[in-house]
């Protein structure tokens, strides 16, 4: 059975280390604690911000998921500014933001969006080695 965690966040930049901890905690719950754990936390802490950054719905939530199955990890991360899909840019040496996507591209298995009804999401998936797990208690 897949494990999954799923959590809302406040659009505000504050609350970006929240869900990078948050992130980081479940990974260590299930048993990821090497390099993956590492790119997933960074990878949520990008999209997280970009999400913060980039939605024009005034006072809304960022719904940051999980999921864990035996040989893939999935993180999403939606908000509800559905119509602005994101879009890789090459970024210049001089600018300093700008290059959290193609990050994303570097890091991840596979990535990309989705408009849904109400939101839109920007997941990243990664394979898993052997010796993560879900929570005994699902």
């Amino acid at each position: 059975m897949p494990a999954s965690e799923s959590f809302r966040i406040p659009k505000h930049r504050s609350h970006v280390p929240v869900a990078r901890q948050r992130v980081r905690k479940t990974l260590a719950d299930w048993g990821i604690t090497d390099e993956l754990a590492d790119a997933v936390t960074l990878l949520a802490n990008e999209l997280v911000t970009n999400a913060v950054t980039h939605c024009r719905v005034s006072h809304s939530r960022i719904n940051v998921e999980l999921t864990l199955t035996n040989r893939e990890l999935t993180l999403e991360v939606a908000d509800p500014d559905r119509d602005r899909l994101p879009r890789p840019h090459d970024s210049t040496p001089e600018e300093e933001g700008g290059r959290g996507l193609a990050l994303v591209a570097a890091l991840a298995d596979d990535w990309g969006c989705r408009q849904e009804p109400y939101t839109k999401c920007v997941w990243a998936r990664f394979k898993v080695r052997e010796g993560a797990h879900a929570p005994a208690t699902l």
